[in-house]
């Protein structure tokens, strides 16, 4: 199922979809880490932008 575009809101904005290459593409780019480890994160600690926030910066701290 694709992700509909019309229905924004706080919700989704605090959210990164796995299944969803753009999201994923922006999240890796946004955080200086690669798209495969925004995805193994997402499964790791869930799909919370706070969250994978804070462990794309320990994978950033590793580099």
């Amino acid at each position: 199922m694709s992700d509909d575009k019309t229905k924004k809101g706080q919700q989704d904005r605090g959210r990164v979809a796995a299944n969803e290459d753009y999201e994923v593409r922006y999240f890796a780019e946004k955080n200086d880490i690669a798209q495969d480890e925004t995805v193994d994160l997402i499964h790791k600690v869930g799909n919370q932008r706070d969250d994978l926030e804070k462990a794309a910066e320990k994978v950033r701290a590793k580099h």
